[in-house]
């Protein structure tokens, strides 16, 4: 007697890396066994070679186009992940004693304080830790010889995001790795973006930095490393050393279907509607309740509780069972996350909705 195997598909709600179109990975995949019929693997392309010359042009003109940049802004495709930007943005942009602004909602925003310390004097003018980040901080004025203000746009782990930017002539510096090319942004109002590719653009390997170039050279006599130096990247455009090949590659990919997909505003539409089917289910279902405040919950990161602990795993497993992976709560808050990114199809939304109406069918 022949067993077939029948294989679940799984429905991805990881906080990142995170899930990707399928028509990206498929086209990623071909281009490692053989790029574009050269008889190469992308993976052996030269980064001064033709072919990922143009790869690279391709993902900077996307962006540019997604976002509407204008010609001051300069795009940079660099390494170290967004961690390296909580220094490198003070180290880049805050004057020798100079003063800058941040707003702490969680823990990404800790540690970019942290650095920023380094290297000037921070003023933390709001947190919401008070609550355990479960809400965007309001009402604070931002001084004016603050240089910039920073922001983290999304909190991955509380399930926060920035619904509408604070009121300030000063200029934005905003960490935008988990929301980053969900939604349209004003971005006359950021002197520097930054963005880990692993939520919404690509693999992990490679950080957006979006840069106003008149943020640059105001440091006055503080020495800046050569690999540190965002001049050094837009001279150099994103190759001064090797580039992560692969990484911007797929985020060109990616950048490509959101274009094909309607841009960013599409995006919106979309995750709009994934977000309100879930947080619809977590607020009428008697088994769960949800841990951000109603008006800043994330549309990209869904946290919520279950009304009893005790049935945590058995959620988990049920979970599982319909192949809805990664929906654990991050160690340090607990309970349950949905992450419903880009890529996430709503059918995926729906397939977790519905476990959650038979467990509570069940246990209620």
């Amino acid at each position: 007697m022949e067993f077939v195997s029948k294989k679940i598909k799984k429905h991805n709600f990881s906080a990142g890396p995170a899930i990707l179109p399928a028509s990206v990975i498929a086209e990623a995949a071909e281009a490692v066994r053989d790029y574009q019929g050269s008889g190469l693997s992308l993976l052996e392309l030269s980064h001064r070679g033709p072919e990922f010359v143009a790869i690279l042009k391709e993902a900077i003109a996307l962006t540019r186009e997604l976002l509407n940049l204008p010609e001051d802004y300069e795009v940079l495709f660099l390494t170290g992940g967004a961690s390296s930007q909580f220094f490198m943005t003070a180290m880049n942009l805050l004057p020798q004693n100079g003063n800058a602004s941040y707003v702490d909602t969680g823990s990404w925003s800790t540690k970019a304080i942290k650095e920023a310390k380094l290297f000037g004097n921070i003023d933390t003018l709001a947190s919401s830790k008070d609550k355990n980040y479960t809400y965007i901080p309001k009402g604070y004025t931002v001084p004016n010889d603050s240089t910039y203000l920073h922001l983290t746009s999304n909190n991955t782990i509380f399930g926060t995001q920035y619904h509408t930017w604070p009121a300030t002539d000063r200029p934005l510096v905003c960490d935008m790795s988990s929301d980053i090319f969900s939604r349209p942004i004003d971005v006359s109002r950021f002197g520097l973006i930054y963005a880990g590719a692993q939520k919404n653009l690509g693999p992990a390997g490679t950080t957006l930095v979006i840069v106003r170039k008149d943020m640059l050279g105001q440091t006055g006599e503080r020495a800046i490393p050569t690999m540190l130096n965002y001049e050094t990247h837009i001279a150099k455009s994103s190759s001064f050393n090797t580039p992560p090949v692969y990484p911007i590659y797929v985020c060109m990919l990616t950048l490509r279907w959101i274009k094909a997909l309607g841009g960013v505003t599409a995006m919106s539409h979309k995750n709009q509607e994934k977000a309100a089917l879930l947080y619809r289910e977590i607020d009428q279902n008697p088994l769960f309740e949800g841990t951000a405040a109603k008006e800043d919950r994330s549309l990209m990161n869904a946290t919520f509780v279950s009304k009893r602990p005790e049935l945590d795993n058995e959620f988990l497993a049920a979970c599982e069972a319909e192949g809805c992976v990664g929906v654990k709560g991050h160690r340090s808050v607990g309970g349950f996350r949905a992450s419903i990114y880009n890529a996430m199809p709503i059918e995926s939304v729906q397939t977790l909705v519905n476990v959650m109406q038979q467990f509570a069918e069940k246990h209620a």
